[in-house]
């Protein structure tokens, strides 16, 4: 019976001595394992401050949506370009303000200053192509239709259709654009050396105060004729002043 007894205990014996060896083994192995995380340095999982652990190779999707948005912000910055103010452009460009004028001319034509040097030798072109129905005439009255009355005439008259263009008759620099009752929209052109041109019975005008045009430029097109013209029909008025005295201008016309 004793010796049972002893055979029993040296059995249990054995398997606690087994267990207590493979607690020990696996307690080696564990130990490996932490030592070679040691060695590299790094643990082959990453925390971030939310909470979440994720492998190395891989990229949280707030870090995604968060460089996206840095990276479009970039794009919106870089594409802001500083714009220069009326005044700074105006500071940059060389140009008067007569010349300026003249850029948003006729035709849309950015206009270049001419020399103008109009002379008792120099020749018009005819403003618009037509019979004349009323001449010049200042030293002797002659017969207006319209008014039927006699009367002195400062310029000539020009017969015309309606919506004919109206050309410059020699290089100019336009003083001024006007309206009057008796020859209506008209264009007032600065030859050069004293001398003026006036075209009256006018529409659509384009030509501005300060624009520089060349001869045979147009400046406007040919309107219904005032209350004062009605008799003779359609036409262009044209004067031609040197000094403020007037001149005849078929005189100097081609």
């Amino acid at each position: 019976m004793k010796d049972k007894v002893n055979q029993m205990f040296k059995d249990k014996l054995f398997l606690v001595m087994m267990v207590i060896g493979l607690l020990t083994a696996v307690a080696a192995v564990g130990v490996l394992t932490v030592s070679n995380t040691d060695e590299k340095g790094q643990s082959p999982y990453l925390e971030v401050p939310g909470g979440e652990i994720i492998a190395q190779d891989g990229v949280p999707e707030t870090a995604q949506k968060e460089e996206k948005a840095e990276e479009k912000i970039s794009e919106i910055e870089a594409s802001k370009v500083p714009q220069e103010s009326y005044a700074q452009k105006e500071e940059k460009n060389p140009n008067t303000k007569d010349d300026l004028a003249a850029e948003a001319g006729a035709g849309k034509q950015a206009a270049k200053a001419l020399v103008l040097n109009f002379s008792d030798t120099s020749v018009l072109t005819w403003p618009v192509r037509g019979n004349v129905i009323l001449d010049y005439s200042m030293d002797q009255t002659i017969y207006f239709p319209t008014l039927d009355q006699f009367k002195c005439n400062p310029g000539i008259v020009i017969q015309a259709e309606v919506s004919d263009p109206v050309a410059a008759p020699a290089n100019a620099k336009v003083l001024e654009v006007g309206s009057n009752e008796e020859i209506g929209n008209f264009v007032v052109l600065d030859l050069g050396n004293e001398y003026t041109a006036t075209c009256g019975q006018l529409k659509e005008i384009s030509a501005v105060p300060g624009e520089y045009l060349e001869a045979g430029q147009i400046l406007g097109y040919v309107a219904e004729p005032t209350k004062y013209y009605s008799v003779e029909g359609v036409n262009v008025f044209f004067e031609l002043k040197h000094q403020e005295k007037t001149l005849d201008p078929l005189d100097q016309m081609e």
